[in-house]
């Protein structure tokens, strides 16, 4: 198939999340199996334009009300030998830091002009190199204008044998602005209702997505469930009952060559599902890093997360009322913290960091100390209020580092409840997010630490066992192209 991915963000290009990660590494997989996969996304500020080529003359885009004269550049993916990706180079959109906003300013005013003119951007560019794709796949809000302007305007302009799959990968970000934005789409207002954009006399590019692509996925089957319900459906919920028969939850892939513990360069010592020998070093090595007594016999309790309220930060956190202080103090576990976010829980951090010998926190982001709490861990805590997919569990699985997790989205997915009496299970669940939950929890998992010892090495054999490839989720895609193709 000749498929074209619209997308604000890729890896290594433009990173603010997961997207961009599942975006590169999905077109990475669909190449491999020999697909002509290619990316078109913005050229902002900070990607170089001498590491790439540009394309012979400008390109008119009808975004707003009147044509923008964009030019185009094309690189290709690392990791790959031929899997284009285009750039569309417009000053006055993508000339500035920052993908959506800045710290200062995080969402640009203008945003609804900037993503129209890559979605029809992406169009023109198939004109310009006379490639016609036969599915369009739109990621996120930002990209949700290319099925729009698929089914009301190019179907009956050169792209009758396209069809479009547009992919949620967090319903909580929707693009919704004033109604007066409506103009910078470039399309009449006839399409205003027709399109989906309307939303209580505003405009919402997700909306609009949801409405008129022929396929929609999500980044589990469980949060596919989850987002048809009001309490999860961020209000769409009744339009993704709607489209029931039309949504796909697909699990995201993880990328093997980088999260391996069998090869990764970033821990102490290499050990796989075979042996696990060099998991007791990466812990030493790992509590020493930390400034924590290096102690075997202790339960080490990881945790990687965005200090972001969907993360369960408050439960674990607030002072008074969070779980973690009562862990720390009426239980024998060690717990090592890496995160940055929200201004009170960094703060909340370096408090308990003073008050609790047993409790280390790095405030910001390193990927080396990534690998090596994912590796040195023997439990790994993530009580998020809402999880599209999730990596962290996968990567803490793959580890034999146990997942303590909510029963919500892909944890739900990827996670199996320990079973006390036949050690069956890979990780611990629970499902009301509450601080006493939360403690119960590490409770449970702390006494089958010193209670249940093959349990646990049981459990973290048949964690490492799983299959989190891109390769299966692909496979999924696919499906889901033949059936948007089936639809035209």
């Amino acid at each position: 198939m000749k498929i074209l991915m619209v997308t604000a963000e890729a890896v290594p290009f433009a990173k603010t999340g997961g997207l961009a990660d599942a975006v590169s590494a999905l077109a990475i997989v669909l190449n491999k199996l020999g697909h002509d996969v290619r990316i078109v996304m913005p050229r902002y500020y900070k990607i170089d334009r001498s590491t790439l080529e540009p394309l012979e003359g400008p390109m008119g885009v009808p975004a707003g009300y009147i044509e923008a004269w964009t030019e185009v550049y094309q690189g290709i993916m690392p990791g790959t030998k031929d899997l284009p990706v285009y750039f569309i180079d417009h000053e006055q959109s993508f000339g500035r830091d920052g993908v959506y906003g800045t710290p200062a300013d995080p969402d640009f005013h203008d945003n609804p002009y900037r993503f129209s003119v890559l979605c029809h951007g992406a169009f023109q560019l198939c004109r310009k190199i006379d490639w016609y794709p036969d599915i369009i796949h739109a990621h996120d809000w930002s990209a949700a204008l290319a099925p729009v302007l698929l089914r009301f305007i190019q179907r009956h302009n050169g792209f009758q044998k396209t069809a479009s799959v547009f992919t949620i990968h967090n319903l909580g970000y929707q693009g919704v602005y004033g109604k007066y934005n409506y103009p910078a789409t470039g399309l009449d207002w006839n399409f205003f209702y027709a399109a989906g954009f309307e939303d209580w006399d505003r405009i919402n590019f997700l909306k609009a997505g949801l409405t008129s692509a022929d396929m929609l996925t999500t980044v589990s089957p469980t949060y596919a469930k989850e987002i048809q319900t009001p309490s999860s459906g961020f209000r769409m919920d009744a339009l993704l009952r709607h489209r029931s028969q039309d949504l796909v939850g697909i699990l995201n892939g993880v990328d093997t060559d980088v999260w391996n513990p069998s090869k990764d360069t970033f821990i102490a010592e290499n050990y796989s599902v075979k042996n696990l020998e060099g998991k007791a070093k990466d812990k030493a090595a790992l509590q020493e890093r930390m400034g924590l007594p290096v102690d075997p016999d202790v339960p080490l309790f990881g945790i990687i997360t965005r200090l972001a309220d969907q993360k369960g930060v408050a439960e674990l956190f607030a002072p008074t009322y969070g779980s973690m202080y009562k862990i720390c103090t009426e239980m024998k576990v060690q717990v090592v913290v890496l995160g940055a976010g929200e201004r009170w829980c960094e703060d909340e951090l370096r408090a308990l960091e003073s008050k609790l010998p047993n409790f280390k926190a790095y405030i910001g982001y390193d990927e080396s100390l990534s690998h090596q709490i994912e590796a040195g861990s023997d439990f790994f805590i993530m009580p998020s209020r809402y999880e599209p997919c999730g990596l962290n569990q996968m990567y803490s699985l793959l580890y034999g580092t146990l997942p303590i997790v909510r029963r919500t989205g892909g944890l739900a997915d990827t996670v199996q409840n320990y079973n006390q009496e036949t050690g069956e299970g890979t990780g611990f669940m629970f499902d009301e997010l509450t601080p006493q939950s939360v403690f119960d929890t590490v409770g449970w998992a702390v006494y089958a630490w010193y209670n249940k010892k093959d349990h646990i090495l049981a459990m973290q054999k048949r964690a490492m066992a799983q299959d989190f490839s891109w390769e299966a989720s692909a496979e999924g895609y696919l499906e889901v192209y033949k059936r948007a193709l089936s639809k035209l």
